[in-house]
């Protein structure tokens, strides 16, 4: 075979070819500012920090953050992640590296999502993009739809004991003598089954705008909170006269009072009971409602085709709701991403 001596244009060839094919991560580039998110990066992780001190200077804070969308979009591990951008021209470019750039690895990735996690930054940057849409007149704020959907986590070989302890929030006691242990357990996860299967896990209850299909608030749980015990934790002044789609499962007379005191409309669906099924004009009333209710599940058909599932490797709730964060934050940035793509082929 021929050798080949490499041109000073190959890489660039390359990417060129790799655009062609379809690459969703440069229409992310080209419709996200991501640069809105690199103020409130700096100020939380350059606080109080002592520049006088040497050392290795960190990576770009926004370069992580971006990472961390690239993870929750495929669904990689920290280890995964790691490999993937030095094996992907396509990750590189998304994060503006070169061959010869350093890669961060899967501890400093690692780190740095956990930083995220125990302030609670990945809420504050969510927060930040759903403000800046409605500023932007993206978000119309013309109506909500609730919904809520499992995100499993690794499963924990537990004893039947040990899970009835943690059901009733006690931590056994032979886990609390071996720290070891303890640490690789997750003591905030549940088992829930849905539809005849068990699954152990979080759920992720989401709030989302019924023109854009965008999230503009969510709550994390374990998987055993019932869906409709959320939906007033949810519901925050920026919703107030707006109407509110939900499917039966929110149905209920507390839940109809609270939206009233709330001045929400109710679209919530109606639900039969024994002995009482709905009338025609219930039927009819729930079709109709169906028509807005079943876009939010275009939310979570997302989440679990395009972003490889609603699952994570988290061992506690405070990294599980960062990570949940962090996964409906990056919906909203491929949603908006296909949006604007939507806009300009009109």
């Amino acid at each position: 075979m021929k050798n080949k001596s490499r041109g000073l244009f190959d890489e660039q060839f390359r990417l060129d070819k790799i655009g062609k094919q379809n690459d969703p991560l440069i229409k992310l580039q080209a419709h996200v500012d991501f640069e809105i998110f690199r103020k409130p990066l700096e100020a939380h992780f350059e606080l109080g920090k002592d520049r006088s001190q040497g050392g290795r200077p960190s990576f770009d804070y926004l370069m992580m953050f971006k990472i961390l969308i690239l993870q929750r979009y495929y669904n990689l591990s920290d280890d995964s992640t790691e490999y993937a951008i030095l094996d992907r021209l396509s990750f590189m470019r998304f994060l503006g590296l070169t061959i010869s750039d350093t890669v961060p690895d899967a501890k400093t990735i690692w780190n740095f999502k956990n930083e995220l996690a125990k302030a609670r930054v990945v809420e504050k940057l969510f927060s930040l993009l759903d403000k800046t849409l409605t500023r932007q007149g993206v978000i119309l704020n013309k109506g909500r739809m609730v919904d809520a959907s499992i995100v499993e986590v690794p499963v924990q070989r537990n004893s039947r004991d040990e899970n009835q302890q943690l059901n009733e929030g006690i931590v056994p006691q032979d886990w609390k003598d071996q720290e070891n242990k303890l640490r690789q357990k997750d003591i905030d996860a549940r088992w829930v089954t849905h539809n005849g299967k068990s699954y152990y896990g979080y759920k992720d209850h989401v709030k989302a705008d019924e023109h854009t299909k965008l999230i503009t608030g969510y709550k994390v749980t374990p998987a055993n909170v019932h869906d409709s015990e959320m939906i007033g934790s949810l519901i925050d002044k920026r919703d107030l006269g707006q109407k509110v789609y939900a499917d039966s499962a929110y149905r209920s007379g507390k839940i109809e009072n609270e939206l009233i005191r709330k001045n929400m409309i109710s679209m919530i669906h109606e639900k039969g009971y024994r002995n009482k099924p709905l009338t025609k004009a219930q039927q009819k009333r729930n079709k109709k409602k169906s028509k807005t209710r079943a876009r939010i599940e275009h939310i979570f058909g997302f989440m679990t085709n395009s972003m490889n599932r609603m699952y994570i490797r988290c061992r506690n709730f405070v990294r599980a709701e960062a990570t949940i964060g962090l996964m409906n934050l990056t919906y909203n940035l491929f949603r908006l991403t296909q949006i604007k793509v939507n806009l300009n082929t009109r």
